[in-house]
């Protein structure tokens, strides 16, 4: 891989493999330029599990106390709790250190707002520019800020979020039996406190130490889920949780030890939300259309936004959605809690959904409409991508066009959705259908591009 695949600073933030990639005065120099820019004042830094985290803590620390800010640590924290904390204290804005899904040898820079949000496109811009020019505010002798460490407040604060939208005593009182993959991240302690203690589950965890390194890939995907699928199984668990080193990211188990596909797990918890109040819904173009099919179950309209958090959220915003979030990935966005993906809230709805009414997970699971999808890569070559998104155009002249991330087209029972990556010549593929044999024939027109 070459250097640029391994260390990216844009818009987005800082991200890459640590070491001689990504380094501590890398960290702290863009850290500085972070707390110029959202100015002095508290700032919360929080971090995974990773080994590298409380190294590149360190240096982050340096940078904002440099810029005059005041840093107030939450420790180990999934990324949603730090977000939500941020906004709490009404902090001036946060940090977490976490590479979220990636392998273990990289890490990253999450940048939040004072609301506890991701930067939109103009405060990423204007950051970048701010750290580009490395004009930083140097705080003298009398400005320099203290470190507060405070670990307790920030869970306490996301889990009371949690609590106010689902029957507590409802879900104690069945007592399920819970199987979890913590995978040794940052939401490992905090998810045993919160499904053992505070939803009253009989627990049985997986991978919930935060000193021991990442057990399995990063990503909770079906194919790497296999401990927790035979967890299940030993146990008979009513259902299975799994997350990512960040805790932001989740995954579903039902009975039988079936992993459910992240968008069918999304949908539940749409179908949750607007069983409590009607209202607009906000996906990605990549999500499933059986958000879709829920959202009119409702009487409620759904919107779509670019690929990435940042852009659902916006969008969200500017719908004044009751639920959103990106189903490829596991993103379960509820903004009466925050305005992030939390895979707290998520196991919550679910374990109320089925206190509620009685069903299994697959039970649950079965009252979706089936689709089938498929998600893949192609590799082009640069000057080649036009021509390429034409030629597709071409190939299906019926279908309704949408170019706001890349290319989708929407046809009858089915869509393709091709967009370039932000860091190699790869296209990104995603399709689906209602049956196997029409997704298999619209990927195939889809591969034939490039």
């Amino acid at each position: 891989m070459s250097r640029v695949h391994q260390l990216k600073i844009s818009v987005s933030g800082i991200r890459g493999v640590v070491g001689e990639f990504l380094t501590p005065n890398l960290a702290c120099a863009f850290a500085q330029a972070f707390g110029t820019y959202v100015g002095p004042g508290p700032v919360v830094i929080g971090r995974d599990t990773r080994s590298s985290g409380e190294m590149i803590e360190h240096a982050v620390t340096c940078g904002l106390l440099a810029a005059g800010c005041e840093v107030v640590k939450a420790g180990i924290a999934p990324t949603p709790t730090i977000q939500v904390h941020v906004a709490e204290i009404h902090a001036r804005g946060g940090i977490a250190v976490t590479a979220s899904h990636n392998p273990p040898e990289y890490n990253a820079l999450k940048l939040f707002n004072r609301e506890g949000l991701f930067f939109n496109h103009y405060e990423r811009s204007e950051l970048l520019d701010l750290y580009h020019q490395s004009q930083f505010r140097q705080a003298a002798n009398d400005e320099i800020r203290r470190v507060v460490t405070d670990t307790a407040s920030a869970p306490q604060r996301h889990i009371a979020r949690v609590l106010a939208h689902v029957d507590v005593d409802r879900i104690r009182a069945r007592g399920f039996r819970v199987a979890l993959d913590g995978v040794n991240g940052a939401g490992s302690l905090m998810s045993v406190h919160f499904l053992r203690e505070v939803l009253g589950c009989e627990l049985h965890a997986i991978s919930v130490d935060p000193s021991q390194p990442f057990p399995r890939e990063a990503e909770p995907r079906a194919e790497v889920l296999g401990e927790l699928q035979a967890l299940i199984r030993q146990t008979g668990a009513d259902a299975a949780f799994a997350q990512d080193p960040d805790g932001d990211r989740l995954a579903v188990g039902d009975e039988t030890g079936r992993i459910l596909d992240n968008d069918d797990v999304l949908a539940l918890a749409v179908d949750c939300a607007l069983r409590r109040r009607k209202g607009p819904v906000v996906v990605n173009l990549t999500t499933s259309a059986v958000i879709d099919d829920i959202a009119a179950r409702h009487g409620c309209a759904v919107f779509r936004a670019p690929v990435g958090e940042a852009n659902v959220v916006e969008r969200m915003k500017a719908a004044g959605a009751i639920i959103g979030g990106e189903g490829s990935n596991g993103g379960i966005i509820f903004p009466v809690v925050q305005y992030c993906r939390d895979s707290y809230m998520g196991m919550a709805f679910l374990l109320d959904r089925m206190a509620e009414t009685g069903q299994t997970m697959s039970e649950l699971a079965a009252t979706l409409p089936a689709y089938h999808r498929r998600l893949g890569k192609l590799p082009f070559e640069h000057g080649r991508l036009g021509q390429m998104m034409q030629a597709l155009e071409r190939t299906f002249p019926g279908a309704q066009v949408d170019r706001s991330d890349g290319l989708k087209l929407t046809l009858p029972g089915g869509w393709i959705h091709l967009r370039a990556s932000n860091t190699e010549p790869i296209l990104r593929v995603a399709a689906e259908a209602r049956t196997q044999e029409q997704l298999e024939e619209l990927y195939a027109k889809a591969s034939s591009v490039a």
